[in-house]
């Protein structure tokens, strides 16, 4: 499935990004990468053999001449993985977050993926194929406690690639939503490869393994961690019942008084 597909992968320096490049490169997929500029990006690129160009996926312009430069050096796109993202983390509430916080989770968590698509869907339209695959997260399912901007900013991603499958789907185009829990990533914390973590904490390759698999079955919605889809069924049941879970859960979280960031807080949960 995945020999000579031509993959445009974003946020591919590190973490879930990077174990992706390396496991599509493994079955011979034809890669070309972006993250943020760095030597990180630059290696991965020279390792894997791949085409490379560093853009800040907030900026519609810059991700025009991403998908430009990965078409004209791919000879055409068959699959975007939207992989980049952060979290900065809003210990003190939704509030507390500034609004260029909010900003730049909407603009890289659910703009960066709609704006690439639309530059990418008339190709795969007229070929009658195509792959588009978010790489959301569990909190876009339910809710991530500490960062209201990266939970609301999931919501809209899951939505938009339900959209997306919706209106495409019958045109050939598979849409893939992919929603991890906590993974070993830099993003909590996670520098080192083999970096001790908490139960329940996947490694990026796993991760990988996982969205691999999801995408040869054609599913929507990929879970790396399967018990998400009963925390989700909880939720729907009984949102009230939901939400003092997540109160007490939360009040826990905080007894000894506020983590300093996420990598602090989900080893508290």
């Amino acid at each position: 499935m995945f020999a000579g597909r031509r993959v445009l992968l974003t946020g591919a320096a590190q973490g879930i990004g990077l174990a992706l490049a390396r496991a599509l490169s493994a079955k011979g997929a034809r890669l070309f990468l972006t993250d943020r500029a760095g030597p990180d990006l630059d290696r991965v690129a020279r390792d894997l053999g791949a085409g490379v160009f560093a853009v800040d996926l907030r900026d519609p312009g810059q991700i025009a001449t991403l998908v430009s430069r990965a078409q004209e050096a791919l000879g055409g796109i068959d699959m975007l993985i939207s992989n980049a993202g952060f979290a900065r983390g809003a210990m003190d509430g939704p509030c507390s977050a500034p609004d260029d916080q909010w900003q730049d989770s909407w603009d890289l968590h659910v703009m960066a993926h709609l704006r690439a698509a639309r530059l990418v869907l008339p190709e795969m339209r007229k070929r009658g194929e195509g792959w588009l695959v978010n790489v959301a997260s569990a909190a876009g399912l339910l809710s991530q406690i500490g960062d209201a901007p990266y939970s609301a900013s999931k919501h809209a991603a899951v939505s938009l690639a339900q959209s997306l499958a919706i209106e495409h789907g019958d045109e050939g185009i598979h849409v893939s939503v992919v929603c991890p829990l906590y993974v070993a990533t830099p993003l909590l914390g996670y520098e080192a490869d083999g970096a001790e973590r908490p139960k329940g904490v996947l490694t990026p390759e796993a991760v990988a393994d996982s969205v691999l698999q999801g995408l040869t079955e054609a599913r929507f919605l990929i879970l790396p961690h399967p018990e998400a889809a009963d925390f989700a069924r909880r939720r729907a049941a009984d949102m009230d019942r939901w939400i003092a879970g997540m109160r007490r859960l939360r009040r826990e979280a905080f007894a000894d008084g506020a983590p300093h960031d996420l990598s602090e807080l989900h080893r508290r949960i």
